[in-house]
């Protein structure tokens, strides 16, 4: 099974990915600081974070229909370039609008790179492995997770944003170079996929499902935009601790649990850990010490090592399509919600206060358990 899952093209599609995210990931503690410490409000701090995904929810559906036409190399190779260059913006453009175009480009390079990287992935592995392929793909999430929120404080502490978004941009370049090193793919497109003008942007019967993966990022979202900043207040130095809690489980939970992907029932997995997520939102709301941080984070990367696979493998199953359209569907899906939290719940915290919010996302928790159990596995 490694050997047919593990080829060079998945593992320059990995290194792809893996680079990128260095560069993203190590944004997500680092951004909401830097837009206080200049002055921004909770509310515009939500917005300019919800953008990236906004950008890349609407880019993601004509990246879905552009691989119809070009290959996956070169879509990843636009993005890497496209990436580094607003790093380099990010030096010069100050909050609000002039901030907010270059997180615009931000969400298009990420449609750019994700969307190809997963069909990439998707065309390179043997359907019957594809959640296993998934489930390994995806430890790049967990690996520059782990690293690169700590290592983006240590930066900002230690010396300046700018430093900071000239690192960025040299790990979106190297992106380029591995994405650079693949072979063209010359395979037969899925049949989910009809490649002329006509094709549809949007794989309609795989949204039902991928709803589920968007409500559980309205969740990672708003934790990506507002984590930080609530455990500053709260006096923890370094809230990149949190985010590799999150890492080392999500690492664990993937790495043992590859074969509950492939023998288990998914709609179990998917309720189980839809409750993990609901305790982690509960223990957020009530952390105030180091050790509670690193609680809620297991638990959420205990969740997010299995929901990811899992969901988006089981909307491939629900659908009959694993094509471009319907990943880029699956995926533009998941960026709304990464856009629609911190905006939403940036409102609340202004309005309410950190806890509120936590219980708030709780509360989305249940509504996902129960649109999933009441109609997308009724409708199945």
């Amino acid at each position: 099974m490694m050997r047919k899952i593990l080829t060079r093209d998945f593992i320059l599609g990995f290194l792809t990915y893996l680079s990128f995210l260095f560069a993203s990931f190590t944004l997500i503690p680092t951004l909401p600081v830097y837009l206080e410490r200049l002055g921004s409000r909770e509310t515009e701090i939500g917005v300019l974070v919800g953008t990236y995904g906004a950008s890349s929810l609407v880019f993601r559906l004509l990246v879905g229909r552009v691989l119809l036409r070009y290959s996956e190399r070169s879509v990843m190779m636009f993005g890497a370039v496209l990436f580094a260059i607003t790093f380099l913006a990010c030096i010069v453009f100050r909050p609000f609008w002039p901030f907010f175009i270059v997180r615009f480009f931000q969400g298009v390079a990420l449609a750019c790179v994700d969307t190809s990287a997963f069909a990439l992935i998707v065309k390179v592995v043997p359907t019957v492995y594809i959640a296993q392929g998934l489930g390994y793909f995806l430890s790049a999430v967990s690996i520059a997770m782990a690293l690169c929120p700590p290592l983006g404080i240590f930066i900002i502490n230690h010396s300046t944003f700018t430093l900071l978004f000239l690192v960025c941009a040299g790990l979106s370049l190297c992106a380029f170079f591995f994405s650079f090193a693949l072979k063209e793919q010359n395979s037969v497109k899925p049949k989910g996929d009809i490649p002329d003008s006509k094709a549809p942007f949007l794989e309609w019967k795989i949204v039902i499902p991928a709803i589920v993966g968007f409500l559980h990022n309205v969740l990672w979202g708003t934790i990506m935009a507002f984590l930080p900043l609530y455990a500053i207040k709260c006096g923890i130095t370094n809230p990149g601790l949190f985010f590799s809690a999150v890492a080392i489980m999500i690492i664990t939970g993937r790495t043992v649990g590859g074969k509950i992907l492939h023998t288990y029932n998914k709609e179990k997995i998917i309720v189980t850990f839809i409750i993990t997520s609901a305790a982690a939102m509960i223990t957020l709301s009530f952390s105030r010490t180091l050790s509670m941080f690193i609680v809620a984070g297991l638990l959420w990367g205990l969740s997010s090592a299995f929901i990811f696979p899992a969901s988006m493998a089981y909307a491939f199953e629900y659908a009959g399509s694993s094509g471009g359209t319907a990943i880029g569907t699956v995926r533009a899906l998941m960026d709304l919600g990464l856009a629609i939290g911190p905006m939403t719940m940036g409102i609340i915290v202004h309005l309410r206060g950190y806890r509120v919010m936590f219980l708030c996302l709780t509360l989305i928790c249940f509504i996902n358990l129960i649109y999933f159990e009441l109609y997308v596995r009724k409708r199945r």
